[in-house]
């Protein structure tokens, strides 16, 4: 009996199914979200946050001057 042999026949087919939906249901939350107008102020920010030399991000963590 080959190890190919008793992997089919566990059932496991299930799980991948499953995943696979997961996935799928993450993936359209994930567009949504980013393309939803009302957020759009918010992801103008986080988009000039790379560039931000001011450093005034009060929720920013480590060293503070």
């Amino acid at each position: 009996m080959k190890l190919s042999d008793v992997m089919s026949h566990a059932g496991l087919a299930g799980y991948a199914e499953v995943a696979l939906i997961l996935f799928f249901v993450v993936f359209v939350a994930v567009v949504v979200r980013t393309l939803a107008w009302s957020n759009r102020a918010e992801m103008d920010r986080m988009s000039r946050l790379p560039l931000d030399d001011d450093g005034d991000d009060t929720r920013r963590t480590g060293d503070r001057a």
